[in-house]
């Protein structure tokens, strides 16, 4: 794939040392390994080939990809996520993590905590120390993609439609160019979106880089409130021109 291709992939990611799943795009190897999350939508990436936002070797992989291919390769942790750092491991005290935690039931082993602003994971908790561990969940992990590109996205209006779908969650965008000038009709959905505002911003980054985009607006259409038509036996005032049968009281 050319840099800046903008691709869906379907793919499995697994630690390769012990070949537990991780993470899959494909609902049914979720279901095969009992990592369904009900409610999630299993849909494949999408990416802009080249463009730094996945793991070096995973990108590197993309670049000489080809589409409708199955693909597995391992990936060192020095081209994933890094080998673990020891200054990035800190032991304190348990009361110093107790202040930073709102309910200490739910702390357990593997678990998130933020202590003083940074994210970290519980790997250690016993005789009044605990060890919080700074580095990335996957830092040092030797992983495992299989995975499949299985669309090339063409055309300026649908390379567009699938980076916005994929940056905010939210589908039915409605794209047009004028020249190099781009229009976006937001979807009813994203107008309730406290994150919107913020997401433009970066958007317009996004599509600047991966289309060419001059100016782009962002256009947001209000529909009118329309009033119930059905009438309530409450609301509805009966008196001698009424066109219908009332029943007695």
């Amino acid at each position: 794939m050319e840099e800046g291709t903008i691709v869906h992939v379907e793919y499995d990611l697994y630690n390769a040392e012990s070949g537990d799943l991780i993470e899959t795009t494909r609902e049914d190897v979720a279901k095969e390994h009992d990592m369904h999350q009900e409610g999630r939508s299993y849909t494949p990436l999408v990416c802009v080939v080249g463009s730094g936002n996945l793991i070096s070797g995973f990108e590197e992989s993309l670049l000489s990809a080809k589409a409708d291919k199955d693909i597995s390769l391992e990936i060192a942790p020095a081209d994933a996520y890094g080998e673990k750092d020891p200054d990035q491991i800190e032991t304190i005290s348990i009361d110093k993590l107790l202040r930073h935690v709102r309910d200490p039931k739910s702390l357990y082993i593997g678990g998130p905590v933020s202590i003083e602003g940074r994210q970290g994971t519980l790997s250690y908790l016993a005789a009044g120390r605990a060890r919080i561990d700074y580095n990335h969940p996957m830092a040092g992990r030797k992983l495992k993609y299989d995975y499949k590109i299985v669309k090339v996205i063409e055309g300026k209006e649908e390379k567009v439609s699938a980076l916005l779908e994929a940056n905010t969650g939210h589908e039915g965008f409605v794209v047009t160019f004028d020249g190099d000038d781009l229009s976006i009709v937001v979807p009813q959905t994203m107008l309730f979106d406290t994150n919107a505002a913020m997401q433009k911003f970066r958007l317009v980054t996004v599509l600047r880089d991966a289309v060419g985009a001059g100016k782009v607006s962002f256009v947001e259409e209000h529909e009118p409130r329309v009033a119930a038509e059905e009438e309530t036996e409450e609301e509805h005032v009966h008196d001698e021109n009424c066109d219908h049968d009332h029943e007695e009281e």
